[in-house]
């Protein structure tokens, strides 16, 4: 999520308009009533013309009435503790700080997160196999990991678990993975089996069908 000019939370993954709406510019430079003209799906489908930019209340009110969790990254480059405090405040009115975990690159802005607002989940997101992963939680008070699928080891997973801490791996979709299968490899049966151990907490990716075939492949699921 970002914030608008006027310090509205939306939903939005760039910090600009051009990729996902028919608008130009940075939303930090945007009021919420200028995001909210915005066409968010005509370019995605047909189907989707009209479809406006969700708010982050917009997106929880979603999940309490669906009964989902969400997991909300932190994207706000220029303001991400008003970015934080925002959210904080709309989960607490909401009633749904047990439905969202906050995560982020910026681990400074994550332990910062924690440092003001006690009651936050938080994960932290790391594109590297870090020598002391454990000690990288800690120090910015995550409650998780999120790992790619090329960075996770097993024994990682085990200390996370021994520390207290839980993991999260992003997937590749089955598009990227085809280059391992043209080369004579797979590496799904060891993911699959990671799952079945209980050493993979969560997984996450692009490709939904693709991800809840790999955990009822794995007996996680009926």
């Amino acid at each position: 999520m970002v914030l608008t000019a006027d310090g509205a939370p939306i939903i939005l993954h760039d910090l600009t308009v051009d990729r996902t709406t028919n608008g130009h510019g940075f939303a930090a430079d945007m009021s919420l009533e200028q995001i909210r003209r915005l066409d968010a799906g005509a370019g995605f489908h047909p189907a989707f013309a009209g479809t406006q930019m969700p708010t982050v209340a917009e997106a929880l009110d979603w999940a309490r009435a669906d009964d989902m969790g969400i997991v909300l990254e932190i994207k706000e480059a220029e303001r991400p503790d008003l970015a934080v405090d925002q959210v904080a405040a709309l989960l607490r009115s909401t009633g749904t700080l047990d439905r969202v975990i906050i995560i982020g690159f910026d681990h400074v802005m994550l332990k910062r997160a924690v440092d003001r607002h006690p009651d936050l989940r938080t994960e932290a997101i790391t594109h590297a196999r870090h020598a002391d992963l454990v000690g990288v939680l800690k120090a910015c008070r995550a409650n998780s990991v999120s790992i790619e699928l090329d960075m996770f080891h097993p024994d990682d997973a085990t200390a996370l678990h021994e520390a207290g801490f839980s993991n999260r791996v992003h997937v590749p979709r089955p598009d990227v993975l085809a280059e391992y299968w043209r080369g004579g490899r797979d590496p799904l049966p060891e993911l699959v089996q990671w799952i079945a151990d209980g050493l993979i907490d969560t997984i996450s990716g692009d490709d939904v069908p693709f991800i809840a075939m790999l955990v009822k492949r794995a007996g996680r699921v009926g």
